[in-house]
């Protein structure tokens, strides 16, 4: 009985630290930064280097403290587990399902993505088509087991990777006059007319608050610990090599963009890596990065399936959920949590084709501050579960968060700067009225559903404890 307890109700342990350390950094790589990032230099100027190390700094902080959190709880439900540890269960039910819901709609905006690419390579194959298809592929590699995913995400990850490590290592050949047939700008671009700040630091702040959203990812790697052969090691390494790495690749990359591609150029910046490849003499350069971007959109899609579905079943598990939803195969794979994303992540893509300016608009504005409140609930959750562990179990404190209390803060205030401020930005507005509108629904269909079910549950649990106390 308790073999098949096991393998209907716990997931395996079948990621390696190589998998958990490559998720962790390939988390963060995306289309965004291969695309997004001429978009940043195009409105920040220069001044785009000082907003990839401010926010990468924050999703630095961030990691941190999930991290710390990670090592004392390993689990797949994350930060939604720490919430509820925290604040109660109406805080883990809110930042679970929403989360939820946020990659379900990724799922379908990547997919879309995926099928206009391959509909632009292959004109004969419809969109439609081809952007159901990427749900099917990618569910065959959650599907079989976690290693499985593990090894397919690692490859993808590793292809971005190494992508960025080419582009960084020819860029500053580039800056040092190393290219053949290329004329080194040096620092012309920062210390000539226009200089660092050509169009004042208000727009470097203002980006900021983009690229904060957009590097989002990196918290899977937290959800993927949990099923790795060594929780806390995989974890602290993680977290580690998304600290170093994270500055390196963006901020290097994004200085490199900077230094090469000059002001003003807004044709080269649409695809500004694939621009900077060009400038270098180097052959099919925009093919390079249309396969390199492919294959980013490819990870998130992956990575998608498979946080979503760990999500449900944590979700499930704590009776936020449908029960059937927690039911693992002999594999150790939540099935019916997957299927369920699936599920709905085709049922959105649909939207994407029925209604796109209307109905999927509707709902990926309001997943798109999902982040940032994600983040927000990180934060706090870990000001009460640190200050708690002190008290109660120190020593399971082996990752620590820098100058606690005041940096925690110090974040909180910056989220919550950066969460209003997206009322204020034209583009930014209605998403934000909308996730505050989504997130508090959430909230009030916990308390209409699951609330007075919880009470119950706690209530007959602890006449349990005083039975046992007693006969004891």
């Amino acid at each position: 009985m308790t073999i098949v307890a096991l393998q209907t109700n716990e997931l395996k342990h079948g990621l390696k630290t190589r998998h958990v350390t490559m998720i962790s950094i390939g988390g963060v790589i995306g289309a965004g930064l291969f695309i997004g990032s001429g978009t940043i230099i195009d409105s920040a100027g220069p001044g785009a280097i000082l907003s990839y190390i401010i926010a990468g700094l924050m999703i630095v902080l961030i990691m941190r403290m999930l991290g710390e959190m990670a090592v004392v709880n390993p689990d797949s439900g994350s930060f939604s587990t720490y919430a509820h540890q925290a604040f109660g269960p109406w805080a883990g039910y809110t930042i679970g399902w929403l989360y939820w819901f946020n990659w379900v709609i990724i799922i379908a905006i990547e997919t879309t993505l995926l099928g206009t690419m391959i509909h632009d390579w292959f004109p004969g194959i419809p969109m439609w088509a081809a952007s159901l298809s990427f749900p099917i592929l990618m569910t065959i590699t959650n599907i079989y087991s976690v290693k499985a995913y593990g090894e397919f995400e690692y490859w993808l990850a590793f292809m971005k990777v190494a992508a960025i490590v080419i582009f960084l290592f020819l860029g500053a050949a580039m800056i040092f006059g190393l290219v053949p047939g290329f004329d080194s700008p040096g620092l012309s671009n920062i210390t000539g007319e226009g200089g660092f700040l050509p169009k004042g630091f208000l727009p470097v702040l203002l980006s900021v608050i983009f690229i904060t959203f957009s590097l989002s990812g990196s918290e899977v790697a937290a959800i993927a610990a949990g099923e790795s052969e060594n929780p806390e090691k995989n974890i602290i390494r993680a977290i580690n090599s998304v600290v170093w790495r994270l500055l390196l690749f963006f901020v290097g990359s994004v200085t490199v963009l900077v230094l090469v591609i000059p002001q003003g150029a807004e044709d080269l910046l649409k695809t500004p890596y694939a621009s900077v490849f060009d400038m270098a003499g180097l052959p099919a350069a925009g093919q390079i990065m249309n396969i390199v971007i492919f294959t980013s959109l490819l990870s998130v899609l992956n990575s998608g399936l498979y946080t979503s579905s760990r999500m449900l079943y944590s979700l499930s598990k704590k009776g936020d959920a449908p029960k059937i939803l927690s039911r693992v195969n002999k594999r150790g794979i939540p099935i019916w949590a997957l299927m369920a994303s699936v599920f709905f992540a085709y049922v959105f893509t649909t939207f994407k084709f029925v209604s796109p300016d209307k109905l999927f608009a509707f709902l990926a504005n309001s997943s798109g501050g999902v982040t940032m409140i994600m983040y927000i609930f990180i934060a706090f959750s870990h000001l009460y579960l640190r200050k708690k562990t002190e008290k109660e179990n120190p020593g399971t404190l082996k990752v620590k968060m820098w100058l606690f209390p005041y940096l925690t803060y110090a974040t909180i205030a910056v989220l919550f700067i950066i969460f209003v401020a997206q009322a204020f930005i034209d583009s930014m507005r209605l998403q934000f009225f909308l996730t505050t509108l989504l997130t508090i629904l959430v909230i009030g269909s916990y308390f209409l559903f699951y609330h007075k079910k919880n009470v119950i549950a706690a209530e007959q649990e602890e006449k349990l404890k005083n039975i046992h106390v007693k006969e004891g």
